[in-house]
């Protein structure tokens, strides 16, 4: 069967690197099995031979070779049958398949190819021709299992950047609840008015926080503060600047003590330049904010404002026309000795005050085109017959539709302030 041209100890000497060594024989031929796995033996391979392709295939169930030799001619299955079949229960790790055939025929190679076979050694064998295959076979075999192997680690990166990211999502969502519920309540009604709350971030988290609380002289206290940035180093901040505007009056930074224990509002502009000082000094952070601060006599609709960069806030009377006040002022936490005007505006009854962050007017369509302030009137034009949170709703919801998605691209936040008059039924 063999042609021998290589001296034995020459042809061991040309194969000692071959790896891996699971080597199948599949020959109806015990002798011709024989003289091969000898052969091979020599060379360092752990040789299992089988008479049959069915006696093969039992030993495949066992254990996977690492390389198969088999004739093509044989009685039952034939090579090429027992090949394509070995290849329908391969394993992850690939096997490299030499036949051994007499044929010389394009069509015929191309048929074992077709089959799955890897390479043809023509009978008889050739030993210098057989160890380079082998050789070859085994450099194949050794970058299809280096392959697998960082496909491996790529797989078990994949996966452990997967757990790692439900995690962060989970926190993040966790976290989108505890910034939720810095907004204490989003809708109040009084004697006086009705208070409407919106904090819709582009993200899990965003920088943008409204609120409101009550004053011992009456007067109903309404800010809104927009962080530059996104995400969780705003948030972070917001719920510090959260406490500066804290429900328990002792701890509010937009209130003072009188004599007679008494919480009373504080000129806005003081707490824009106090609060600027404690961003500047107290908090490390790169991040500067945009803040409105409004005091609204629910007695007369008399509001105090100071505006440190925000957006203008709105009056909309209610025949549904849209007035705009203010005076922009400097953001917050850019410099320090920052002194910050304030301005006053008068509410009567049916009139509403929106505060509103600038990712409302900063909201744009799939073509870049920006809301813009006249855009924003138009809106709550249509909205004028609707009230309470269902105007933020439908903003919300008119914002969404103009981007052409759910993600907005900022940061979204509202105050609505619907005044009814000291005189007025609940």
């Amino acid at each position: 069967m063999f042609q021998r041209q290589t001296p034995p100890a020459e042809a061991e000497t040309g194969v000692t690197h071959i790896s891996p060594r699971r080597m199948l024989i599949v020959d109806d031929s015990p002798l011709q099995r024989r003289i091969l796995a000898k052969t091979l033996q020599k060379w360092g391979f752990d040789v299992f031979e089988a008479s049959t392709a069915e006696e093969a295939f039992q030993m495949c169930a066992e254990q996977m070779p690492d390389f198969v030799i088999s004739d093509w001619i044989m009685p039952g299955a034939s090579g090429i049958e027992f090949c394509r079949k070995f290849r329908e229960i391969s394993s992850e790790e690939y096997s490299y398949f030499i036949l051994l055939t007499s044929k010389s025929e394009k069509a015929e190679i191309a048929q074992g190819l077709d089959s799955g076979a890897d390479d043809f050694l023509s009978k008889p064998v050739n030993l210098d021709e057989l160890r380079a295959r082998l050789a070859a076979g085994s450099r194949i075999l050794e970058f299809q299992r280096e392959l697998s192997e960082k496909n491996r680690l790529v797989n078990d990166t994949l996966v452990e950047l997967q757990r790692v990211h439900d995690g962060i999502n989970k926190d993040l969502q966790e976290a989108r609840q505890l910034q939720q519920s810095l907004l204490r309540e989003s809708h109040k009604v009084w004697a006086e008015g009705a208070l409407s709350l919106v904090l819709r971030p582009a993200g899990h988290v965003g920088g943008d926080l409204v609120g409101f609380f009550r004053s011992d002289d009456g007067k109903l206290g309404l800010f809104a503060i927009d962080v530059s940035g996104h995400g969780i180093s705003s948030a972070l901040l917001t719920a510090r600047l959260a406490g500066h505007f804290a429900a328990a009056k002792e701890h509010n930074i937009a209130l003072r003590q009188d004599g007679s224990g008494r919480y009373l509002a504080r000129p806005p502009s003081d707490v824009a330049a106090e609060l600027n000082e404690i961003v500047l000094n107290e908090m490390e952070t790169e991040h500067y904010l945009t803040l409105m601060l409004a005091f609204v006599d629910l007695s007369t609709g008399k509001a105090t404002l100071t505006q440190a960069g925000h957006p203008h806030p709105l009056i909309q009377r209610h025949d549904g026309t849209v007035v705009q006040r203010g005076s922009g002022g400097f953001p917050v936490g850019l410099m320090s000795g920052m002194q910050f005007d304030q301005f006053e505006l008068t509410l009567v009854p049916g009139d509403r005050l929106l505060i509103l962050s600038d990712g409302v007017t900063e909201c744009h369509d799939p073509l870049g085109t920006f809301l813009g302030e006249e855009g924003l009137a138009d809106t709550l034009y249509r909205l004028k017959d609707r009230k309470g949170p269902a105007v933020l709703d439908a903003l919300i919801r008119d914002l969404t539709h103009f981007a052409g998605s759910e993600d907005l691209p900022d940061d979204v936040s509202g105050i609505l302030f619907e005044y009814t008059g000291s005189d007025q039924p609940r």
